[in-house]
Protein backbone atom coordinates (compact mmCIF):
# COMPACT_ATOMS: atom_id res chain seq x y z
CA UNK A 1 0.00 0.00 0.00
CA UNK A 2 2.50 2.53 1.13
CA UNK A 3 4.84 1.54 -2.12
CA UNK A 4 1.47 2.77 -4.18
CA UNK A 5 1.61 6.07 -2.18
CA UNK A 6 4.84 6.78 -2.74
CA UNK A 7 5.06 5.99 -6.39
CA UNK A 8 2.23 8.37 -7.03
CA UNK A 9 4.04 11.02 -4.90
CA UNK A 10 7.27 10.64 -6.46
CA UNK A 11 5.43 11.43 -9.76
CA UNK A 12 5.14 14.88 -9.17
CA UNK A 13 8.71 15.36 -7.49
CA UNK A 14 9.07 18.31 -9.88
CA UNK A 15 7.48 21.52 -9.25
CA UNK A 16 6.51 23.76 -11.92
CA UNK A 17 5.85 27.90 -10.90
CA UNK A 18 3.19 29.71 -12.33
CA UNK A 19 3.11 32.28 -14.99
CA UNK A 20 3.33 35.26 -12.69
CA UNK A 21 6.43 33.72 -10.80
CA UNK A 22 9.55 36.00 -11.88
CA UNK A 23 12.42 35.66 -12.80
CA UNK A 24 15.74 34.92 -10.69
CA UNK A 25 17.59 38.13 -10.02
CA UNK A 26 20.99 38.18 -11.98
CA UNK A 27 23.53 37.69 -8.85
CA UNK A 28 21.85 34.13 -8.58
CA UNK A 29 21.80 33.00 -11.64
CA UNK A 30 25.20 33.59 -12.26
CA UNK A 31 25.90 31.84 -9.15
CA UNK A 32 24.03 28.63 -10.27
CA UNK A 33 26.21 29.55 -13.62
CA UNK A 34 29.26 29.41 -12.22
CA UNK A 35 31.68 26.51 -13.57
CA UNK A 36 28.97 25.14 -15.36
CA UNK A 37 29.47 22.71 -17.95
CA UNK A 38 28.38 20.20 -20.25
CA UNK A 39 27.41 17.34 -18.03
CA UNK A 40 26.78 19.31 -15.35
CA UNK A 41 23.82 18.28 -13.15
CA UNK A 42 21.46 20.65 -10.86
CA UNK A 43 19.27 18.41 -8.16
CA UNK A 44 16.52 19.74 -6.60
CA UNK A 45 15.93 19.71 -2.29
CA UNK A 46 12.17 19.89 -3.13
CA UNK A 47 9.77 19.78 -0.62
CA UNK A 48 7.72 16.47 -1.13
CA UNK A 49 7.36 14.09 2.11
CA UNK A 50 6.51 11.06 0.50
CA UNK A 51 10.28 11.57 -2.09
CA UNK A 52 12.09 12.02 0.73
CA UNK A 53 10.87 9.40 3.09
CA UNK A 54 10.42 6.39 0.54
CA UNK A 55 13.96 7.29 -1.67
CA UNK A 56 15.66 8.33 2.34
CA UNK A 57 16.88 11.35 0.71
CA UNK A 58 16.63 15.21 0.46
CA UNK A 59 17.27 15.03 -2.88
CA UNK A 60 13.49 15.27 -5.13
CA UNK A 61 14.28 16.02 -8.88
CA UNK A 62 17.63 16.23 -11.30
CA UNK A 63 17.93 17.41 -14.48
CA UNK A 64 21.31 17.70 -16.96
CA UNK A 65 22.78 20.89 -18.39
CA UNK A 66 24.17 21.52 -21.90
CA UNK A 67 26.58 24.15 -22.58
CA UNK A 68 27.22 25.74 -25.92
CA UNK A 69 29.24 29.43 -26.01
CA UNK A 70 27.84 30.89 -22.87
CA UNK A 71 24.48 29.55 -23.28
CA UNK A 72 22.78 26.48 -21.00
CA UNK A 73 20.16 24.34 -21.68
CA UNK A 74 18.38 22.68 -19.30
CA UNK A 75 17.02 19.07 -19.79
CA UNK A 76 14.62 16.77 -17.86
CA UNK A 77 11.56 14.44 -17.10
CA UNK A 78 8.90 15.89 -15.33
CA UNK A 79 5.69 14.68 -14.58
CA UNK A 80 2.44 16.12 -16.61
CA UNK A 81 4.79 16.96 -19.68
CA UNK A 82 7.31 14.26 -19.98
CA UNK A 83 10.71 14.84 -21.64
CA UNK A 84 11.80 18.47 -23.04
CA UNK A 85 14.75 21.25 -22.44
CA UNK A 86 14.44 24.90 -21.95
CA UNK A 87 17.19 27.81 -21.06
CA UNK A 88 18.82 27.73 -17.38
CA UNK A 89 16.80 31.10 -16.66
CA UNK A 90 13.77 29.19 -17.61
CA UNK A 91 14.52 26.45 -15.92
CA UNK A 92 15.08 28.06 -12.78
CA UNK A 93 12.11 30.08 -12.65
CA UNK A 94 9.86 27.39 -12.83
CA UNK A 95 11.82 25.18 -10.44
CA UNK A 96 11.59 28.23 -7.59
CA UNK A 97 11.56 27.87 -4.32
CA UNK A 98 13.65 25.08 -4.07
CA UNK A 99 17.50 24.29 -3.08
CA UNK A 100 19.82 23.27 -5.64
CA UNK A 101 23.06 21.12 -5.21
CA UNK A 102 24.59 21.32 -8.56
CA UNK A 103 27.56 18.50 -9.19
CA UNK A 104 30.14 19.06 -12.39
CA UNK A 105 32.33 16.17 -13.82
CA UNK A 106 35.68 15.86 -12.77
CA UNK A 107 36.97 16.15 -15.77
CA UNK A 108 35.23 18.03 -18.57
CA UNK A 109 33.30 16.07 -21.42
CA UNK A 110 35.67 15.17 -24.21
CA UNK A 111 34.07 16.49 -27.49
CA UNK A 112 33.00 12.91 -27.90
CA UNK A 113 31.62 11.93 -24.89
CA UNK A 114 29.54 15.70 -24.55
CA UNK A 115 28.38 14.68 -27.84
CA UNK A 116 27.14 11.54 -27.18
CA UNK A 117 25.54 12.77 -23.69
CA UNK A 118 23.63 15.92 -25.72
CA UNK A 119 22.39 13.24 -28.60
CA UNK A 120 20.97 11.16 -25.70
CA UNK A 121 19.03 13.78 -24.42
CA UNK A 122 17.95 15.12 -27.44
CA UNK A 123 16.33 11.95 -28.16
CA UNK A 124 13.93 11.21 -25.72
CA UNK A 125 12.58 14.98 -26.35
CA UNK A 126 8.61 14.22 -26.33
CA UNK A 127 9.03 10.61 -24.58
CA UNK A 128 6.28 10.65 -21.82
CA UNK A 129 7.17 10.39 -17.65
CA UNK A 130 6.24 7.63 -16.22
CA UNK A 131 7.48 6.72 -12.37
CA UNK A 132 6.01 3.42 -11.50
CA UNK A 133 8.35 0.99 -12.51
CA UNK A 134 10.53 2.27 -10.15
CA UNK A 135 9.77 -0.67 -7.87
CA UNK A 136 10.48 -3.05 -10.48
CA UNK A 137 13.09 -1.94 -12.25
CA UNK A 138 11.47 -3.07 -15.97
CA UNK A 139 11.88 -0.82 -18.37
CA UNK A 140 8.28 0.93 -19.79
CA UNK A 141 7.37 3.52 -22.64
CA UNK A 142 7.73 6.37 -19.82
CA UNK A 143 11.00 7.45 -17.84
CA UNK A 144 11.40 9.55 -14.38
CA UNK A 145 14.40 12.06 -14.43
CA UNK A 146 16.92 10.33 -12.19
CA UNK A 147 16.70 7.19 -15.58
CA UNK A 148 16.55 9.68 -17.73
CA UNK A 149 20.11 11.12 -16.53
CA UNK A 150 21.37 7.95 -15.79
CA UNK A 151 20.78 6.78 -19.31
CA UNK A 152 22.78 10.14 -20.97
CA UNK A 153 25.79 9.51 -18.54
CA UNK A 154 25.96 5.82 -19.23
CA UNK A 155 25.57 6.86 -23.47
CA UNK A 156 28.76 9.12 -22.47
CA UNK A 157 30.48 6.36 -21.07
CA UNK A 158 31.08 7.86 -17.42
CA UNK A 159 28.82 5.70 -15.44
CA UNK A 160 27.23 2.18 -15.59
CA UNK A 161 23.84 0.64 -13.94
CA UNK A 162 22.56 -2.57 -13.56
CA UNK A 163 18.57 -0.91 -13.47
CA UNK A 164 18.46 2.73 -14.19
CA UNK A 165 14.67 2.42 -13.47
CA UNK A 166 15.76 2.31 -9.82
CA UNK A 167 18.08 5.16 -9.69
CA UNK A 168 16.38 8.01 -7.99
CA UNK A 169 18.20 11.19 -7.36
CA UNK A 170 19.44 11.03 -4.37
CA UNK A 171 21.28 7.39 -5.19
CA UNK A 172 22.69 9.42 -8.63
CA UNK A 173 24.07 11.85 -6.77
CA UNK A 174 25.97 9.66 -4.01
CA UNK A 175 27.15 7.53 -7.00
CA UNK A 176 28.76 10.00 -8.92
CA UNK A 177 30.23 11.63 -6.50
CA UNK A 178 31.13 7.99 -4.69
CA UNK A 179 33.02 7.32 -7.83
CA UNK A 180 35.24 10.29 -8.00
CA UNK A 181 33.02 11.29 -11.44
CA UNK A 182 31.62 14.20 -10.51
CA UNK A 183 32.60 16.61 -7.80
CA UNK A 184 30.36 18.81 -5.58
CA UNK A 185 29.54 22.33 -6.55
CA UNK A 186 27.81 25.20 -5.09
CA UNK A 187 24.80 25.07 -3.57
CA UNK A 188 21.96 27.59 -4.44
CA UNK A 189 19.24 28.98 -2.29
CA UNK A 190 16.11 29.96 -5.24
CA UNK A 191 13.63 31.64 -2.88
CA UNK A 192 12.23 34.89 -5.24
CA UNK A 193 11.46 38.06 -3.56
CA UNK A 194 7.95 39.42 -3.30
CA UNK A 195 6.96 42.20 -4.81
CA UNK A 196 6.66 45.92 -2.23
CA UNK A 197 2.92 46.09 -1.91
CA UNK A 198 2.32 50.09 -3.65
CA UNK A 199 1.83 52.59 -0.45
CA UNK A 200 -0.56 54.46 -2.45
CA UNK A 201 -3.20 51.71 -1.96
CA UNK A 202 -6.32 52.18 1.46
CA UNK A 203 -4.73 49.81 4.24
CA UNK A 204 -7.86 47.89 3.93
CA UNK A 205 -6.48 46.42 0.32
CA UNK A 206 -3.20 46.22 1.27
CA UNK A 207 -4.68 43.94 4.61
CA UNK A 208 -6.42 41.59 1.85
CA UNK A 209 -3.47 41.32 -0.32
CA UNK A 210 -1.34 40.17 2.44
CA UNK A 211 -3.96 38.06 3.72
CA UNK A 212 -4.59 36.44 -0.04
CA UNK A 213 -1.09 36.43 -0.11
CA UNK A 214 -0.42 34.50 3.03
CA UNK A 215 -3.65 32.13 2.36
CA UNK A 216 -2.21 31.11 -1.15
CA UNK A 217 1.40 30.10 0.34
CA UNK A 218 -0.11 27.79 2.65
CA UNK A 219 -2.35 26.25 -0.06
CA UNK A 220 0.62 25.92 -2.14
CA UNK A 221 3.30 24.72 0.66
CA UNK A 222 0.90 21.88 1.68
CA UNK A 223 0.69 20.93 -1.94
CA UNK A 224 4.30 20.80 -2.25
CA UNK A 225 4.14 18.43 1.10
CA UNK A 226 1.51 16.40 0.43
CA UNK A 227 1.18 16.18 -2.91
CA UNK A 228 4.66 17.27 -4.39
CA UNK A 229 3.31 19.85 -6.73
Amino acid sequence: MWSLVAVCAIACCSPDADANTPEPPAPLVAEVQHELQTGSLIFSQGDCLAVKIFTQSSFTHVAGVVANAGEFMVYESTNGVGVRKMPLLEYLRRQSPTTFYIAHPKVPFSEAKALAFQQHLESQIGRTYAVRHHLTGNRCEGLHCSEYMTDALMAAELISAKEPPRVSPGSLLEGVITSNTYREGNRVDLNLAEPPQPLDQPWYYRAWDCTSSCCSKSVKQVRRWIFCR
